[in-house]
């Protein structure tokens, strides 16, 4: 029973691409493992730009500076 999680900063994913990304991630499972798509879990966590770091600096400040 596969569980997924995918972490992406929280920057205007839309429904739609999050079903996309779902649905992708569970065919990836079923055709190259040969999982069960009825029990594959995938779980997208939105986190805020200032909850995520890169080179010591919060995404949020990055972007900003255009990094």
């Amino acid at each position: 029973m596969p569980y997924v999680n995918i972490k992406i900063t929280k920057e205007k994913v839309t429904a739609e691409e999050k079903a996309l990304l779902i649905e992708g991630t569970t065919k990836l499972l079923v055709d190259i493992l040969g999982k069960k798509p009825h029990e594959t879990f995938v779980v997208i966590d939105e986190i805020d730009t200032d909850n995520w770091g890169l080179a010591g600096e919060t995404v949020t400040k990055r972007r900003k500076e255009g990094k």
